[in-house]
């Protein structure tokens, strides 16, 4: 039976053996390195999810390069360098369309219908100039033309409304073409900007390999062609192939780190390689059977993943050397061993795989593939120490003098009993946890987990400064029954945007019917222009009888001028280059609902408050600050999962009821212990508690309860293999989850802390709880 089930076993190590070749030689995949797939999509509204996704992908096909000088002729020239070594490879980038404002082609559209296009400024001096005035401004417009911005010739649009309109429009950016390139000044610096278009995904690791070094070259061209001249980029996959490089060498230091650490122990501990080999049999079970389960349950295996993932190797291995210790100097019979520390061993697995579950509950991503992979691993490492190592484990293991005396320490531990001693030891350790939680104080600011290097962030927000870029985070979404409703509301929305631009509460804003307005705008600003400026006696007549024209000329302009046109629609704005940078805000029809984004430049967190304000009493618009949404549910996991950490107490707790009794508060108490350290002492220095610690607390629960069931089982002070096989499995689970604590990323670097504080803690108590004298 027992050889029966070691078989069947290995059919399923091979199964994944051959399932891991397949994946990662043949099928060649890659890890996911999109820091966004491991937040969770917005909960409450479907089309605002699809907004900030639209936003994202957007982003992540541009990159935009700005090469700059004092002299426009050097800037010229290093962009004709940059721009040389991309076009070499089509096969990565790709121009950005973008029509100019005076391409009479790419303005075909809004030239055609210019006699219904006007800015709201114009709006009101036909509504309040005399015709007089519009008549003097014709003629100074033909005397003194100002050619920015205009198409065709005076008599086109003598009036100068539609050149009005197109001020307005190259107005939302400081970018003007010159000498064929994009330029923007920024005091005496003038830059031509690069917009690029990446073929491949951002967080496509191919992509970041083949692309990153193609931009370093092309930036080392540009400055041999102009010495001394500045290079400014930003685009998302200069901070994401930073995150991946970071998190590849993470995953190598902390995996390596813990093995070497690991093996280390054991050798010092047990001076034989056979329970070295027995341990990494293990483990490497264990990483092959997560990482096939996960790659079933999920399309792509996030590099985080992974990462933490190499912080299981300390966990997974508690089983095997719980067995190998405990057969130091027991010659008995391998399956009587076994059989022995099967209960307890099978009460470890469950309440550890029970606590790497409860991350499961919380609504990222990420987190729920990180508790599939971990208790995977768990499940594959324990079934193989129960069913293999028996097998294969060989005679009894020889003690060390480092075993003999660490196991003798349990003997000298203090216990846990009515002494003055404990009740001292007690107060003073509740007063000062209780300070401590008293100084601990949240903080969900999803910013504070950004990790990009420095350099990039302040790159980026030189590039966004000088651009004017938009917000990527902040914006509003306009949501209506049809296409013609979400314009009018749209427009409704922009009324009021006029306004906080106009107080310096924003720069400006980018919005799909500034490019095309609602029919309704459309036919009623037509009739506008037809009537107070080409109609009967007004300021046509008046510049007829200036030029010494007569009746007919009058109405030939008239005819040619204000003909019917209908109205410019979506398709065409879409079809033209003019929309290429501003076609994400267009979401078009999803389940019934029509969508749009307007995108917001020049705010900040202060002004937060206004803008959300300016959606109240308009219907279908929503302000949407993605920022505060993630860090509200950032918060509301952290209050959540704290209860979820009580309740996985009580369950474990009433788990454990049946086999130790009135014992089984002695389980529980190190863990307790643990966690309420590792949060005092966070408060005491003043670090900000945040969800990803708290999570920790569930991983610090699952294994300070092994700890504590391992050595209840076996509650003799003079017990000292399984105080050894304790000990060997928190100084491996602290050298993986500890160096979890000096990574760059910021939620691993939060799990480190926690789990150092708390699995020193949880060790050292298990003795004093679960020892009798």
């Amino acid at each position: 039976m027992r050889r029966g089930l070691a078989r069947a076993w290995m059919a399923v190590v091979l199964a994944a053996l051959l399932h891991n070749g397949w994946m990662w030689l043949v099928q060649r995949r890659t890890p996911e390195t999109d820091l966004l797939a491991l937040l969770p999509m917005d909960e409450r509204d479907p089309t605002v999810g699809r907004a900030v996704a639209n936003v994202a992908d957007a982003a992540q096909q541009y990159f935009v390069v700005l090469v700059g000088s004092t002299d426009w002729t050097g800037a010229r020239a290093a962009a004709a360098a940059y721009s040389h070594v991309l076009e070499a490879h089509p096969e990565w980038f790709g121009p950005v369309e973008q029509g100019a404002l005076d391409e009479e082609q790419a303005m075909a559209p809004w030239w055609s219908r210019r006699a219904g296009l006007l800015t709201a400024a114009d709006r009101r001096l036909l509504l309040g100039a005399t015709p007089e005035s519009w008549a003097s401004t014709a003629m100074q417009n033909l005397t003194s033309p100002l050619g920015t911005g205009r198409i065709g010739a005076w008599q086109d649009d003598p009036f100068g409304v539609f050149r009005d309109w197109l001020q307005a429009r190259a107005a939302e950016t400081p970018v003007r073409p010159v000498d064929g390139l994009l330029r923007v000044d920024d005091d005496s610096m003038h830059y031509a900007v690069l917009p690029i278009r990446l073929r491949g995904r951002a967080f496509s690791f191919f992509a970041q390999q083949a692309v990153v070094p193609l931009l370093y070259e092309a930036d080392s061209a540009a400055q041999r062609a102009a010495p001394g001249i500045r290079l400014l980029s930003a685009g998302i996959i200069l901070p994401a192939a930073a995150a991946a490089r970071q998190a590849d060498h993470e995953m190598s230091t902390i995996g390596w780190g813990s093995l070497l650490g690991i093996v280390l122990l054991v050798w010092l501990a047990l001076r034989s390689f056979r329970p070295i080999g027995l341990v990494l049999l293990s483990l490497g079970v264990g990483t092959l059977g997560a990482l096939s389960v996960t790659a079933l349950i999920y399309p792509k295996v996030h590099l985080i993943t992974l990462v933490f993932g190499a912080s299981l190797v300390g966990t997974a291995a508690d089983y095997g050397l719980n067995y190998l210790c405990a057969r130091v100097g027991d010659s008995r019979d391998p399956w009587i061993v076994m059989r022995t520390l099967l209960p307890g061993l099978a009460c470890g697995v469950v309440t550890t795989v029970v606590a790497y579950l409860g991350l499961a509950l919380t609504p990222f991503p990420g987190l729920q593939q990180m508790a599939v992979f971990a208790a995977v691993g768990l499940v594959f490492a324990w079934i193989t120490v129960a069913l293999w190592f028996p097998l294969i484990g060989g005679p009894a293991i020889q003690s060390s003098r480092l075993a003999l005396w660490f196991g003798a320490t349990r003997a000298r531990w203090p216990v846990v009993n009515r002494s003055a001693t404990t009740v001292a030891a007690g107060v003073a350790a509740a007063v000062v946890i209780a300070i401590g939680i008293m100084r601990l104080k949240p903080n969900d600011d999803i910013r504070l987990l950004q990790n990009s290097p420095p350099g990039i962030i302040e790159q980026e927000g030189e590039v966004g400064r000088i651009l004017r870029a938009p917000a990527m985070t902040q914006f509003y979404v306009v949501r209506a029954a049809s296409e013609s409703e979400l314009l009018v509301r749209e427009e409704q929305l922009r009324v009021r945007l006029d306004s906080l631009a106009t107080a310096r509460v924003i720069d400006g804003y980018q919005a799909v019917s500034s490019w095309v307005p609602s029919a309704e705008t459309q036919a009623r600003d037509h009739e506008l222009v037809a009537t107070r400026l080409y109609g009967a006696s007004g300021p046509l007549s008046r510049l007829a009888t200036a030029l010494g024209e007569d009746g007919t000329w009058v109405e030939a302009t008239r005819r040619r001028l204000v003909a019917p046109a209908a109205p410019l629609t979506i398709k065409e704005w879409l079809a033209s280059p003019i929309s290429e940078p501003y076609r994400h805000l267009w979401l078009g029809e999803a389940g019934g609902e029509w969508a749009s984004v307007v995108s917001l430049q020049g705010i900040d967190d202060a002004k937060l408050a206004t803008l959300d304000a300016a959606a109240a009493g308009l219907r279908g618009v929503t302000f949407v600050d993605k920022i505060a949404e993630i860090s509200g549910l950032l918060g509301r996991y952290r209050r959540e999962m704290g209860w979820v950490i009580a309740f996985s107490y009580v369950a474990i707790f009433l788990l454990l009821l049946p086999r130790y009794g009135r014992r089984a508060w002695r389980v529980v108490a190190p863990s307790i212990l643990a966690s309420l350290a590792a949060l005092a002492l966070f408060g005491i220095v003043g670090q900000p508690l945040q969800l990803f610690h708290v999570l920790a607390l569930l991983i610090i629960f699952g294994s300070g309860v092994d700890y504590a069931i391992f050595l209840i089982e076996r509650p003799d002070a003079r017990e000292g293999n399984a105080w050894l096989g304790v000990g060997l499995s928190a100084m491996s689970t602290l050298l993986s989850f500890g160096l979890l604590s000096l990574s760059q990323t910021p939620v691993l670097r939060a799990f480190g802390l926690t789990m150092l504080v708390g699995i020193t803690v949880s060790m050292l108590a298990s003795p004093y709880f679960c020892t009798d004298r």
